[in-house]
């Protein structure tokens, strides 16, 4: 049995909260992580960047096997050498156990490099604020690096050690076409899956490089010298070792950090025997029984600055929070303001009210200022590590799919257009533009977007047309298009500008069924759970069906199904996007809280970027995707049909 060492991602883990690394690889503990991390990576482009740094530094000796013992002879062996490149080098010391990227041996020092999937501007970005402390941004890498340091340094005491991070470049050009494609996923046969690099990659894709090594010493020397935790670094180090190689758990201090830990069971799995690793947290450090959390408590406020204050004065439940905790004033616009929003919530909790509330006088105001026919769009975005085009940036913002429906005055909803470009080395953006421009030009309808990505990936696509020194014939035309729906800092709001749906929820809807969050995931099924009108509506098998709703991916569907009394989430009636992904793994990348980069659509435009399939595999794939992002539209349109329901309209 392999001993519990404190490896890297413990000690990051205990960064985050020191209990959790009593919890973490036991299998009797509910994990709400995502235990695929190689979809996440794909996504993120990790696997692409970790295999393009190797090249930078060729001639490298690559450690590939997952036994520590194994891993840590080949190591040390190749160590003995006087020169030498380790690509996932493994150094232990004592109980401390680490990795590294990339660990380069010249005569008696060694350069120890921690490749990141991370853009960095070396002109504009800094690790360390103007109170030499480490940028907050910044932490979880830096501090990555140093205890890797602070390993390889107490190890090997006899070299000099220099630590670098090592990133995409955003101010660099990609040098060639197609170096995106050069980098594909291959799986063995035992079903491992691995990053393959084409015979075709040449000096040329190499010389000018797109990744950059920063050295971080002084940062490491930074992070060594301050506090962790209330404790110096290197006994908060040898606290966490102690922790780990015994098997025993620091004693638990509740916070608002608490309200993101992976070590919360759901119900569902608290039925199947998987243990809880907050409701143990809780129950030993505030004496909670399993009746305490049947309760909301501060953790549910909805963008709650106070909760950490709430919680060290023993008021953790929204029972025992005060009017004057939340001290609800009025915003400058009509609606709620955030403080009222928050006091909206608790006051709902404590009359134990779970009827929805709606500002009918100024949201039908707002809807007044609507012209029809009303369009409801929704982008599907990524980012591409290594760029696809000479002359690209990493990191660019990739908008690769669309969905758009439309409701006409009289009521009547057609799906009626949508984008999806996942061929394999295109760059997307401008044709994107393009077809949207075609669908919204035919009228001057309202627009709706749900939150800011839509808007943010305009404006994305703006500075790329601008700023790309290539002939595009009709890039004034674009440009004006997006300038006239969208608003920028600098530009101000186009004469069209997309309505924000996120911010009229926020100001004008709230229903305790939402658990204070305003995710159109979360607001979906609670306006379908109180709403009659589109309970009988779309109960019925209407969408897609002759004389009913258009729909371009669907036939006679029902979008309501009960389940113990309760509206079941519409996207739980969809196929699978992943057969390979197991169910709790989907439902964390399609969570909307996260980022969408790293959601299950740009996990699958990656897949069928980087990945060989059959045709039959990627034409699956492709229906799912048409299938998912029409219902965000679709969900656009239930949400404003609740509201005129709700409104008597």
């Amino acid at each position: 049995m392999t001993p519990r060492y404190l490896t890297k991602s413990r000690f990051i883990l205990a960064l985050e909260c020191p209990t959790k690394t009593y919890y973490d690889k036991k299998t009797e503990y509910a994990n709400q992580k995502l235990e695929d991390t190689f979809l996440m990576d794909l996504a993120k482009g990790g696997f692409q960047v970790g295999e393009l740094a190797k090249h930078y530094f060729p001639g490298g000796h690559d450690v590939k096997t997952l036994d520590y013992e194994e891993a840590l002879r080949q190591t040390n062996d190749l160590l003995k050498l006087d020169r030498v490149t380790i690509y996932e080098a493994a150094v232990r010391f004592e109980t401390l156990f680490i990795r590294a990227d990339i660990l380069i041996k010249d005569g008696s020092s060694l350069e120890l490099i921690e490749v990141k999937a991370k853009s960095y501007n070396p002109q504009s970005d800094s690790f360390v604020t103007k109170g030499r402390a480490i940028a907050s941004t910044w932490q979880q890498y830096l501090y990555d690096v140093a205890f890797q340091k602070y390993v390889v340094e107490s190890a090997f005491p006899q070299y000099a050690v220099q630590a670098y991070l090592m990133m995409a470049d955003k101010t660099a050009s990609c040098p060639t076409d197609g170096l995106n494609q050069k980098f594909r996923i291959k799986k063995d046969e035992n079903g491992r899956k691995s990053v393959t690099v084409s015979p075709s990659l040449c000096q040329e894709d190499l010389l000018s490089p797109i990744l950059c090594k920063v050295n971080v010493d002084e940062c490491c020397d930074l992070i060594y010298s301050s506090d962790i935790k209330t404790a110096g670094f290197y006994d908060f180090v040898a606290m966490m070792a102690d922790c780990c190689i015994n098997d025993y758990k620091v004693p638990p201090q509740p916070s608002s950090a608490c309200g993101k830990c992976e070590f919360r069971a759901t119900d569902q799995e608290l039925a199947k025997g998987l243990k809880s690793g907050f409701h143990e947290c809780w129950k030993e450090s505030l004496g909670w029984t399993d009746e305490d959390f049947e309760e909301a408590t501060v953790l549910d406020i909805w963008n709650y600055r106070k909760k950490d204050q709430c919680i060290k004065q023993g008021r953790i439940k929204l029972s025992d929070i005060r009017e004057e905790d939340i001290a609800p004033k009025s915003g400058d616009r009509p609606g709620l303001s955030g403080s009222q929003r928050q006091w909206l919530q608790v006051q709902r909790a404590q009359d134990n009210d779970m009827t929805p509330w709606i500002d009918k006088e100024n949201l039908k105001q707002e809807m007044s200022s609507w012209a029809y026919p009303l369009h409801f769009i929704d982008f599907e975005t990524s980012t591409a590590a290594i760029p696809f085009n000479r002359g690209r940036r990493p990191y660019e913002g990739i908008a690769f799919q669309y969905s758009h429906h439309i409701v006409h005055e009289d009521g009547t909803i057609v799906h009626c257009g949508q984008y999806l470009n996942a061929e394999p080395g295109i760059f997307p953006n401008y044709d994107f533009v393009r077809n949207l421009k075609r669908e919204l030009e035919k009228d001057q309808g309202s627009i709706f977007r749900y939150s800011h990505h839509e808007n943010t990936y305009l404006n994305i696509i703006y500075r790329q047309l601008m700023e790309d020194p290539n002939h595009v014939p009709d890039r004034d035309e674009l440009c004006s298009f997006i300038r006239s729906i969208t608003q920028d800092r600098d530009e101000g709001e186009g004469p069209r500008n997309m309505i924000d749906m996120c911010e009229l929820v926020k100001a004008y809807y709230y229903d305790p069924f939402m658990k204070g969050s305003n995710s159109i995931k979360a607001v979906l099924p609670a306006i379908l759970n109180s709403s009659k009108y589109l309970q009988d509506k779309y109960s019925q098998p209407i969408y897609g069906a002759q004389g009913g709703i258009v729909s371009l991916n669907y036939m006679d569907w029902k979008w309501i199904e009960f389940e113990n009394g309760m509206v079941k989430d519409p996207y739980l009636l969809l196929p699978r996007m992943f057969e390979d992904v197991a169910d709790i793994n989907f439902e964390l990348l399609s969570d909307d809280d996260q980022l969408r980069e790293g959601g299950a659509a740009s996990a699958a435009y990656a897949r069928m970027q980087f990945e060989d399939m059959s045709d039959y595999e990627r034409s699956e794939l492709r229906q799912a995707l048409l299938k998912y992002c029409e219902l965000d539209t679709l969900a656009m349109v239930m949400i404003y049909e609740g509201w005129k329901d709700l409104l008597g309209d």
